[in-house]
């Protein structure tokens, strides 16, 4: 499948409870706004990350076919595997065999996989396709560092 994307699934694990604190104000990315001087409640990443613990796991991505849905090679893609795959959503799928992150379509009795960069083309699924939605993504982690 040249349309695929490289997958590495990993385990989603909680080993300890951290919070960070979360600002009040937001953090314009245009002009400088004024800032207040107190702190929203503590922000806690697995609460903002991880919905169904027992249903959640990670993928590394590889590939720009989902860039215009800001989903980005070596991003990290969260996904709930409880989640059931609706017209529009964006799924892990194994395709022929490969693991591909793609926005799942269905219309008059046809379903497909778009791309999310026109430089690739949708991928009609027949009966004959080898196809299994592994769940939803819910998030996205890119690392600027």
């Amino acid at each position: 499948m040249g349309n695929a994307q490289q997958i590495r699934i990993m385990d989603v694990e909680k080993r300890w409870t951290a919070t960070v604190p979360l600002m009040a104000w937001p953090a314009a990315c245009g002009f400088p706004s004024p800032a207040d001087d107190y702190l929203d409640r503590p922000l806690d990443f697995n609460e903002l990350l991880i919905v169904n613990p027992a249903s959640t796991f990670a993928v590394r991505v590889t590939g720009d076919s989902m860039i215009d849905a800001g989903i980005f090679p070596q991003d990290i893609a969260v996904i709930d595997r409880s989640l059931t795959a609706m017209d529009r959503t964006i799924v892990l799928a194994l395709l022929g065999g490969e693991f591909t992150i793609k926005r799942y379509r269905r219309k008059d009795g046809k379903v497909w996989l778009q791309a999310e960069n026109p430089g690739y083309a949708n991928i009609l699924l027949t009966e004959d396709s080898e196809f299994e939605v592994w769940g939803g993504v819910t998030r996205s982690i890119r690392m600027f560092l």
